[in-house]
């Protein structure tokens, strides 16, 4: 599990006071407004920054960190990314989870037949689908449904399903 949430990516500047202009990782663009401290950089370095100030704008969020005092210093922030540590990140209610503990997750069914390996999430609105990619390299849409899913850790990076009748015969033809 990763120690780091990304939330954010730093776009551009913003004026010519220190802004930068934010395109939100996640679902809640607002819960910007609950932070305090971030990390801002790569995911090989990253340095504690902290917030001033918080706008929005269309679909795009505008920070003012104490750090950053003129356009020039926001202008180095540029296509870095924005980070929370997990004890600041967004508590999930029981059953859900964040996209980026699921993605490398070994997916088998419930009898121990194993599926391959969880690769992507789409969002679909009604539900999201998980793209399960086999040893064979194809790929398994499996709907995440609260019937579909019998067991998820995390932790071990394993996920047990049960799949509706006749799912798994359409990827086997």
């Amino acid at each position: 599990m990763s120690e780091f949430i990304q939330v954010g990516k730093i776009v551009n500047t913003h004026g010519i006071k220190g802004e930068v202009k934010v395109i939100p990782l996640t679902d809640d663009p607002r819960r910007y407004d609950e932070l305090n401290e971030v990390f801002v950089g790569t995911d090989n370095k990253k340095e504690v920054f902290n917030i001033e100030n918080v706008k929005y704008f269309k679909n795009t969020v505008i920070i003012k960190f104490k750090e950053s005092s003129d356009m020039n210093y926001a202008e180095k922030l540029k296509e870095m990314f924005i980070y929370v540590d997990r004890k600041n990140a967004v508590k999930l209610p029981e059953g859900r989870y964040f996209i980026f503990d699921l993605i490398g997750i070994e997916v088998s069914e419930v009898d121990g037949n194993k599926l391959g390996v969880l690769v992507d999430v789409l969002q679909t609105g009604s539900n999201d689908v998980y793209v399960v990619k086999n040893d064979e390299n194809k790929e398994i849409l499996i709907p995440a449904l609260k019937s579909v899913l019998k067991e998820v850790s995390i932790e071990n990076k394993t996920m047990k399903v049960e799949l509706p009748e006749g799912l798994l015969d359409i990827y086997l033809k």
